[in-house]
């Protein structure tokens, strides 16, 4: 069967942003508009289509990242709107990682939010080409010019404005397109679906030639065949002016920023055209890299039909009525359904049962996915996320996806005996469709620690179990996951030598270890030379230094940001092997942790108060008493913005404090920024709440 819609046609994209920024609606009327959905779903009545979980629709909020597809001008736009909470970003990570395009949308009254930033920079390291949206331009405070200062400030983006606002506040009805140089009004009456184009008011010619010049002078900046235009003739055409914002953006060189109200129906038919004209299709973006998983070349797979297939595994989720559900993003190749597949990262093959496309959590039954699809698989039993999947014949391995570290734990356990199976093998699920969940056991108490990305993420998980898979549990009080580092460089022996009758086990090694600075993660380094330890042993040094990491010699909280290197030891002919090599390994690098002078570490948050000036001083007091650090102060509309760097041990329970603190009128946001290094006083609290 030849696919539908040309791969030039096709424009896969993610919606980005801060929570309550409006991403959510945006989609909605998107969906609206191109026909998917008859009734404009509403985030606040808990009718939006892409907020379709039970929790969802109670908070308001975005907690898992939906996919949808739809057609606008011959064009299928496949659509993932992704979480705003600091605390779902591995959804926006794993998003990101197999889009080609992105749209960030941000409130035109709070401007760049500490959320929009984290979102930017997760695009940023996947250089996703991006539009803009201010969304929001009929609330009264609504800036966007403030908002476009705060792209350049705080994103060091390029943003380059294609329209201005018609009225202002409550009174916002239309835009004027810079582009066509037109006036645009929507008609309120049947929902925004028509808008007329104008000849631009008299009154605003002037202002709209001016900021015209400004677009055109910008463009030129960063496109030499548009500049030489511009010289020669003065002024240049409007299709001239699509095709250079397009290759600016597709260059990463501007961000289009586009203007609306998307809850009152207004400016969203202009910024689909700006996903057709200005996002990349599969077809502009480079081909795919990976590396064959046996000899490690590297390879390039293009967005053909014709080459060997190859897609990214990007998300599991756990659906009840079909099992075990794989979202995958097609690169290159074609897919029927009952064909088999390769999973060169667990070197297992896989037959697909059933393909899906995807709405929301409605599915429909395809025979078929080609290059550039993203699409839903039933069947697969081994691939997870991250995973490619690939001819056998013509085997890749693609770029994994990365995960953030969870920075707050809790102990939970069954209510009965009826519920222990049910609890672990819940658990394990979710855990399988959410890497940034991570659940371990606590032998010496005897107690299961579930770790995750906040305080929400941990709740959401604790329903779910009740409601989706009806398993009742005690849960204890948040604790903060604390790691270990060490403070010293120091060397350390390890020698594992038993003897029992016949052949014995024998394993030596020396190692050096060094703090690396914070978020230098692990590294292991082999200087052995002379073959004083085959090569065969030293993988086998390195798993059992790994192993050794994840209990640290203080508390044992697991071992971060060292540096390993193996620099002798020695061998028996006989009795060496690699366990006992393992076993030596983990020896020396707890002896090596005794002496480097190790230190506790504790996750610290980037906090940002939003507060009306009046709270201001009692807020910056209770944050310092909280440890913190105080970073920036600024000025939003009429409130103040603090930034501050908090210790997380003293953020529980802060969202109830600041609303006594300021009759209820200020709001914050918080994320994790990094460890550090936890203060004598509150190291020995911690050392004695653990019990050490």
């Amino acid at each position: 069967m030849p696919r539908l819609v040309p791969l030039d046609k096709i424009r896969n994209i993610g919606i980005m942003a801060h929570i309550d920024a409006g991403k959510t609606t945006t989609t909605e009327r998107i969906l609206y508009y191109t026909g998917v959905s008859y009734k404009m779903g509403e985030v606040d009545e808990g009718t939006a289509v892409m907020d379709w979980m039970e929790q969802e629709q109670e908070r308001g909020i975005t907690i898992t990242s939906a996919a949808t597809t739809c057609l606008w001008k011959e064009h299928r736009i496949n659509i993932i709107d992704t979480p705003g909470h600091v605390d779902f970003t591995i959804e926006v990570e794993r998003s990101l990682r197999v889009l080609d395009g992105a749209l960030a949308v941000f409130c035109a009254v709070g401007g760049v939010e500490p959320q929009s930033e984290t979102v930017w920079r997760q695009a940023e390291k996947y250089r996703i080409p991006r539009l803009a949206l201010f969304n929001k331009m009929d609330r009264v405070g609504a800036d966007y010019k403030r908002g476009l200062k705060m792209m350049e400030d705080r994103l060091g983006a390029n943003p380059l404005l294609l329209q201005f606002p018609l009225g202002s506040e409550d009174k916002f009805s239309g835009l004027v397109d810079l582009v066509a140089m037109k006036a645009l009004i929507w008609d309120t009456d049947i929902l925004g679906a028509t808008f007329r184009e104008l000849d631009i008011p008299p009154e605003l010619k002037l202002e709209a030639q001016r900021q015209r010049e400004g677009l055109l002078t910008k463009l030129a900046d960063v496109d030499d065949s548009l500049l030489e235009t511009y010289l020669n003739e003065g002024d240049v055409g409007e299709r001239e002016v699509r095709r250079a914002i397009r290759r600016a953006t597709l260059e990463l060189k501007v961000t289009p920023v586009f203007l609306g109200a998307a809850f009152r129906n207004k400016g969203i038919q202009p910024l689909l055209d700006g996903i057709l004209d200005y996002l990349p299709s599969p077809e502009d973006i480079p081909p795919v890299s990976g590396w064959h998983p046996k000899t490690s070349e590297e390879l390039h797979r293009p967005a053909a039909d014709n080459q060997p297939f190859c897609a990214l595994t990007f998300k599991i989720v756990t659906d009840p009525f079909v099992g075990q559900l794989a979202f995958l993003r097609v690169y290159s190749g074609q897919l029927k359904t009952g064909d088999f597949v390769f999973c060169p990262t667990k070197n297992k093959k896989e037959r697909i049962g059933r393909l899906l496309k995807m709405h929301a959590n409605k599915r429909e039954d395809i025979k078929e996915v080609f290059a550039g699809d993203i699409a839903a698989v039933v069947g697969l039993k081994v691939a997870s996320t991250g995973d490619t999947l690939c001819e056998q014949g013509h085997p890749i391995v693609l770029e994994s996806i990365t995960y953030p570290v969870p920075v707050i734990s809790i102990a939970i356990e069954p209510k009965s005996k009826a519920d222990q199976d049910k609890l672990f093998d819940a658990l394990n699920k979710i855990a399988t469709e959410d890497p940034s969940f991570q659940i371990r056991s606590d032998e010496e108490v005897g107690q299961t620690i579930i770790s995750g990305m906040g305080e929400l993420h941990l709740e959401i998980i604790v329903e779910r179990l009740l409601r989706e898979f009806n398993v009742h549990a005690n849960v204890g009080k948040p604790q903060v996951a604390y790691k270990e580092a060490l403070a010293a460089k120091a060397s350390s022996e390890g020698k594992y030598v038993r003897q029992s009758g016949g052949r014995g086990q024998y394993g030596h090694v020396k190692l050096e270890v060094e703090p690396l600075p914070p978020g230098g993660g692990f590294e292991f380094v082999n200087a052995i030379r002379g073959g004083v330890i085959p090569r065969e042993f030293i993988s086998a040094v390195g798993t059992g230094v790994r192993e050794a990491l994840n209990a640290g010699v203080l508390a044992g909280y697991p071992i971060i940001d060292l540096k390993v290197t193996l620099v002798d030891g020695s061998y028996h002919e006989v009795d060496s092997s690699e366990l006992a090599f393992k076993i030596a390994g983990s020896l020396a690098l707890r002896e090596a942790a005794r002496k480097g002078s190790p230190v506790i570490m504790e996750p610290i948050m980037e906090v940002e108060v939003v507060v009306p000036k009046d709270f201001l001083g009692d807020v910056l007091g209770d944050l310092s008493a909280r440890r913190g650090k105080i970073i920036a102060t600024g000025t939003q509309a009429s409130a103040q913005v603090i930034s501050a760097q908090v210790p997380l041990a003293e953020m529980f329970g802060y969202a109830t404090d600041l609303r006594s603190a300021s009759q209820g009128r200020a709001t914050h946001t918080m994320q994790f920024s990094h460890y550090n290094r936890v203060p004598a006083t509150v190291s020995e609290q911690v050392l004695l709440r653990s019990g050490c």
